[in-house]
């Protein structure tokens, strides 16, 4: 299956990292997807229309990200958000009149999906522990790249990996956000959990 941009911006621009990314979870074949930091929301339609074509109707996507930027989010590494693109800034300011990181424009861009998707607005260290983690096989972390929030969201999946569900973190090897690695190898080694370093050290996949 291709990776489509869908003209918004996405972490996963590189067609190597983006065509293992939707690999490694045709390979696993979840049902209960949950992704820590959405974005423009590229990743989540791939993920859905993915999933859409392994279980039809049978499967749930849950996606949380900040879905702004603010003062209270200000210490969070978030992605640019501005486009170089002039058609697109131009799209997206007088054609859609949305900001494509907003809750309104994710949602607009997963409406195929309605009756399969939950997004949430939040912060991951506030909103997991609300999220029933034991329904969930597979999770993709994406969100703040600052260490504690790593092993805040890391501590969270902890049942998903006990129950032989797989996740995957990104940016595991990202120069200015050396939290990421650390949280990512602390966790492991206090959980005696395995890791696998892939795809040019980009992600670390953990299981059981």
């Amino acid at each position: 299956m291709k990776y489509k941009k869908y003209f918004r911006k996405t972490s996963l621009k590189q067609k190597k990292h983006s065509e293992f990314f939707l690999n490694e979870i045709l390979k696993k074949k979840p049902k209960y997807f949950l992704e820590i930091g959405v974005f423009h929301g590229v990743t989540a339609r791939n993920v859905c229309e993915l999933l859409y074509k392994i279980h039809k109707e049978d499967f749930k996507y849950i996606g949380l990200d900040l879905f702004e930027k603010s003062e209270e989010n200000k210490s969070e590494i978030i992605p640019n958000t501005d486009f170089k693109n002039p058609l697109k800034q131009i799209y997206f300011k007088y054609i859609k009149r949305q900001d494509p990181y907003s809750l309104e424009a994710v949602n607009n861009l997963l409406k195929k999906f309605k009756d399969n998707v939950h997004l949430i607005k939040g912060n991951s260290n506030l909103i997991l522990k609300k999220i029933d983690m034991g329904k969930i096989d597979f999770v993709f972390v994406d969100g703040g790249h600052d260490y504690n929030t790593v092993m805040n969201d890391l501590n969270h999946c902890k049942e998903v990996i006990n129950l032989n569900g797989t996740v995957l973190c990104d940016d595991y090897n990202l120069s200015y956000a050396p939290g990421v690695k650390r949280a990512i190898d602390e966790f492991v080694k206090n959980n005696n959990f395995k890791c696998e370093i892939i795809c040019e050290n980009r992600f670390a996949k953990i299981e059981k």
